[in-house]
């Protein structure tokens, strides 16, 4: 009699060591129907308890102290069984391949019938919103063969990982080149700490359309600002026009910048706003799932603007003895998961403190409501202010926390910032140099060259963060 390819996958299980310890990972309960799903069970309950295989005569005599004992059903379940002891000499390989496009199907086709079930109303604990991502994890089902790096075992592998190029996100701002070794490497998350008003989201605009202009694709999330305020900020950095003069262009003379900067940009934006703690990672990855289905985006980059308005998926709110330390380390996490998940580079901004707002050289410290943000980042960047460098148009920048290089180096330096185009620019060298750490220290501790050469270049009373 020849078997159903279920019943060939219930053989090897009892009968193939080597095919049951790579594959039962992976399939479900499930994926089974009738009998075979009992006869699955049985087996999975024998080796999750005794962890070694069970033969048919032992599943049988399982069967009979079993609740599947009561079913209807039972003498088609002792024939499965009885029929498992006829050895099935399929080719390893090939049964695997089949055995894991087999759970595919299957997945495919339980998602479907589920996502059935949710339109007809008959799932009202679950809504119309979760269908993409139940599909998603239907079609990403795989046999995942790796169980960790062996560190002999792998050392050739770990060889050319040293010495392969990473895919790294680059600049157009020489010092963020230089401090993160040539740009941001994927999985990562990355935190702009300024105060109200100093540029947190002009820089992310300008990283934005910095992105899409190296033919990336960006997806710009705010919680703050509307959609349009932040198309409008993008607007301004590629149409080269001041943000105060956008709405004095004619239809025809903004049509016509779009039309050069379609020519020019090869990546796309997409901006999505969200109400101000009102998304979680849950809703970010329901809608890049939504964005690859219905628009074939898949972004490069993700901009969250910003994390300290976001919620938690797994804390809900500042209740049952939830602290902010807590909440705000959780979001952290949740954003940094998504960019591993995601393959992707993620940034986002946080608040100063209230000491940190007038504080005239920023810590990690002075990060707003949480510690367990700049724990959880990879690079934390300080945007600092007074009314002498917005004199001369620039913004110091200082490195609080960087996993990319040592942040000792260039510590602190600035770049220019033209406001009214949203926009970050690179300054000449010298004006990096006066802001090396070693003058500062100097400074501190009265060394006269060195207050000399800072107090003719920048006055560091009256800083802003």
């Amino acid at each position: 009699m020849n078997k159903s390819f279920e019943e060939i996958i219930l053989t090897n299980l009892i009968n193939n060591e080597k095919f049951c310890r790579k594959s039962l990972p992976h399939i479900k309960s499930e994926y089974f129907d009738n009998q075979e799903k009992a006869v699955y069970d049985l087996i999975v309950n024998f080796i999750s308890k005794y962890n070694k295989l069970p033969t048919s005569n032992v599943l049988l005599i399982e069967l009979q102290n079993s609740e599947y004992s009561n079913r209807s059903d039972v003498n088609e379940i002792y024939q499965t069984i009885t029929n498992l002891e006829q050895a099935d000499n399929s080719d390893e390989d090939w049964l695997l391949e089949s055995t894991e496009t087999w759970c595919k199907d299957r997945a495919v086709h339980n998602a479907v019938m589920e996502s059935i079930s949710i339109i007809d109303g008959k799932s009202p604990d679950k809504n119309e919103g979760i269908i993409p991502e139940i599909l998603s994890k239907a079609l990403s089902v795989t046999f995942d063969t790796a169980v960790g790096h062996d560190y002999i075992g792998d050392a050739e592998s770990r060889f050319d990982f040293y010495n392969r190029d990473e895919e790294k996100l680059p600049f157009d701002l020489t010092m963020f080149n230089e401090i993160t070794g040539g740009g941001l490497p994927n999985k990562t998350l990355n935190i702009i700490l300024a105060g109200t008003g100093v540029g947190k989201s002009l820089a992310m605009c300008h990283l934005a359309a910095d992105g899409i202009s190296q033919g990336k694709n960006v997806l710009y999330i705010t919680m703050e600002m509307a959609e349009e305020r932040i198309a409008e900020r993008i607007d301004a950095n590629l149409f080269d026009v001041r943000i105060d003069q956008l709405d004095t262009l004619s239809r025809e003379n903004f049509n016509s910048k779009i039309k050069k900067v379609s020519d020019k940009v090869k990546g796309q934006l997409i901006i999505k706003e969200y109400p101000t703690a009102g998304a979680h990672v849950g809703h970010f990855r329901a809608l890049i799932t939504e964005l690859k289905m219905k628009k074939q985006f898949v972004p490069d980059v993700i901009f969250i603007d910003y994390l300290n308005i976001c919620a938690s998926s797994r804390i809900k709110g500042l209740s049952g003895g939830v602290n902010t330390y807590s909440l705000i380390k959780s979001i952290a996490e949740e954003v940094r998961g998504l960019a591993v998940e995601c393959n992707v580079p993620i940034w986002s901004a946080t608040q100063v403190t209230r000491s940190g707002f007038n504080n005239s050289d920023v810590d990690l410290t002075d990060t707003s409501e949480s510690f367990g943000l700049p724990a959880t980042a990879d690079l934390m960047i300080a945007l600092i202010s007074n009314e002498q460098l917005e004199g001369m148009n620039q913004i110091m920048v200082k490195q609080l926390k960087n996993r990319y290089n040592d942040p000792s180096n260039n510590k602190r330096f600035v770049v220019g910032v033209d406001k009214s185009k949203m926009r970050l620019y690179d300054v000449a060298d010298p004006t990096q140099d006066i802001l090396d750490d070693s003058k500062i220290a100097g400074a501190q501790v009265g060394n006269s060259d060195a207050m000399h050469n800072i107090g003719k270049n920048v006055d560091f009373s009256g800083f802003k963060v």
